[in-house]
């Protein structure tokens, strides 16, 4: 798929409307109290700080030219104290909000991550997933400022610039006219930039994106790159994109610092305005000490257009983030539990596959209406050539993926109505991809049964032959592990999640590839080991190497979406098919080596 691509940019299928900023408010609704009592404080700040320019009209107009010392000292009193006020609330504000803010963008992430577990595999295998990982770090961490500081600001903001009117229409109706004639110039001018400011700063999220898959798949892939010597070739790469991100960083950049100049030149035109109507107007309706108070508010008239000029760019920058994020958390799951989706009772280990299709694309089918049933206590081995549909059974009855047409049955209850946890909890997966978790082999092999007891993991290790490498190890089983296992062998990674599969105790047991990178002395022991603790499990297992598979109480060759034979080793190798050639085949290469 081409989304699939770390340099193709993604496109919002939804355009943004203020629903997405009430949905941000639910966010911030349970931290309503500190935010009002934050409010409140920084309220009083304000008004304290624009006591100021009164003062010094009052000093001037009345203190000073009539000698009246005691008054002025008062004054001086009264303007310390309103600093000391505003500097105690301001302190008070960076502390509370920085903690609301990062609650909130915590709460964010995590409702991220929550639902990103929910999502099917089909949504990671569509796109890359440094692309995923972009949006639960840099995006999320985008909203921070945002959410510390703007939400406060926008409201002092505003409460000031009520005052701050208020207190120049008592001074000078005519000289406060002048000063708003700049205000439409200023509004007509954010409104004009709003539309390609928020396009601008979508793009930047998108090479931001790419960028960031990019050097994801770089780093998954290094041992490859360092290989094939492809440094050269994967760093022209990464400088293309790192330009293309540039390139929309410096074009946002030109919208957003047009705000700024704008309202600071319409501000200094309005303030020069002023003084030349208000010198002129001495002694003819206005004091000294009127114009001085004046042009103080003047310029604190025009500090809280620009903050909401610059609140503004940021509630632009936020949106081009918060379509990303929200349109991660509106990514429906496509298997997910029905609304009247019951628990899974106990397994006992029954599963039934009826008339099962299933197809990963439109009209290509993988699965075409499947049919078989399994015992309990019987292990399956799935062979047939790749891509044939092996892994996809298995995946459908693990609800990885929901079937297209049919029912799956385990101990006769359709499992598309109970919950997907109860289901999986009772199922042991071991998958193709084996996976390794940073931190010690003993969590690792834990992870899968956490009331497990030391005693229960190293009995699982010793059960699949994973125990004697173990103890060769410096540190044993409190070794510490590398993130994907990267300073074990490939086998040794195969016995650490063979021992974490089994440490579950489930009663249906899957085993995808588990032995491919096993060599044979290590095989043959661990064959030994899982007679004991296949019985009275029902166990489905996928093998190339037909060697793993004899015992199996039953064999189904699966070719182009169909059961083409099944049954026992003995009984397809009389009846000379398909399973028949393909044994053969191995046998006759192992022969010839």
């Amino acid at each position: 798929m081409a989304r699939n691509k770390f340099d193709v940019d993604e496109r919002l299928e939804a355009q943004f409307d203020m629903k997405q900023l009430k949905r941000l408010m639910t966010y911030v609704k349970p931290f309503k109290w500190k935010i009002i009592i934050t409010v409140f404080v920084m309220l009083l700040s304000s008004l304290a700080a624009l006591l100021g320019p009164i003062l010094v009209m009052d000093a001037i107009d009345n203190r000073i030219e009539k000698g009246d010392m005691q008054g002025l000292f008062i004054l001086v009193g009264i303007f310390i104290v309103t600093l000391v006020i505003s500097a105690i609330c301001l302190k008070y504000r960076i502390k509370l909000m920085a903690d609301v803010g990062q609650s909130i963008v915590k709460n964010i992430r995590s409702d991220l991550f929550v639902h990103l577990q929910k999502l099917p595999f089909a949504y990671y295998d569509s796109r890359p997933h440094g692309k995923i990982l972009v949006r639960v770090v840099n995006y999320v961490n985008a909203l921070s400022d945002l959410l510390s500081n703007g939400i406060i600001n926008i409201i002092t903001d505003l409460f000031s610039l009520f005052v701050i009117i208020g207190f120049m229409l008592v001074i000078d109706v005519r000289l406060t006219l002048i000063c708003m004639i700049g205000l439409p110039i200023v509004t007509a001018v954010i409104l004009l930039l709003k539309n390609a400011q928020r396009k601008a700063w979508q793009d930047i999220s998108s090479k931001q994106s790419n960028l960031n898959a990019y050097v994801h798949e770089s780093i998954c892939g290094m041992k490859v790159t360092q290989s094939f010597a492809r440094e050269e070739e994967n760093l022209k790469i990464f400088r293309e994109l790192s330009s293309q991100y540039q390139q929309s960083w410096m074009h946002a950049m030109k919208f957003q610092m047009l705000i700024w100049p704008i309202v600071e030149n319409v501000s200094v035109l309005a303030v020069s305005a002023i003084y030349v109507v208000g010198i002129a107007s001495i002694g003819r309706g206005i004091t000294v000490g009127a114009l001085v108070a004046f042009v103080g508010y003047i310029w604190r008239f025009w500090m809280p257009i620009l903050n909401l000029g610059n609140f503004y760019n940021a509630i632009i920058t936020a949106i081009a983030y918060l379509e990303r994020i929200f349109q991660t958390l509106d990514e429906r799951p496509t298997v997910e539990d029905m609304t009247d989706a019951s628990e899974m009772p106990k397994i006992v280990g029954n599963v039934t596959f009826e008339n099962v299709s299933f197809c990963y694309e439109k009209n290509h089918p993988i699965l075409k209406k499947i049919n078989f049933n399994v015992q309990v206590g019987e292990s399956i081995a799935l062979v047939g050539p790749t891509g044939a549909g092996k892994t996809t059974v298995i995946n459908l009855l693990s609800r990885f993926y929901d079937i297209d047409e049919g029912t799956i049955y385990i101990d006769g209850i359709d499992i598309k109505k109970v919950t997907l946890e109860s289901l999986r909890k009772q199922m042991g997966v071991m998958l193709q991809d084996t996976f390794i978790f940073s931190g010690t082999i003993m969590d690792n092999i834990r992870y899968s049964r956490l009331d497990a007891t030391d005693e229960d993991v190293i009995e699982a290790a010793k059960a699949v032959k994973a125990h004697d490498f173990i103890m060769t190890l410096q540190e044993g089983y409190n070794t510490q592990v590398n993130e994907r296992g990267s300073r074990l062998s490939v086998g040794q990674r195969q016995l650490i999640s063979f021992a974490r599969a089994l440490l579950a105790d489930p009663k249906i047991l899957i085993l995808d590839e588990a032995t491919a990178n096993i060599d044979t002395e290590t095989e043959m022991a661990l064959q030994k080991g899982l007679e004991t603790l296949l019985k009275g499990r029902t166990s489905f297992v996928i093998a190339h190497r037909l060697s793993t598979i004899k015992n199996a109480s039953k064999i189904m060759y699966i070719d182009e979406g169909n059961i083409v034979e099944k049954g026992t080793h003995d009984e397809l190798i009389k009846q000379k098919g398909a399973y028949w050639e393909l044994y053969m085949s191995q046998y006759s290469f192992l022969e010839a080596m």
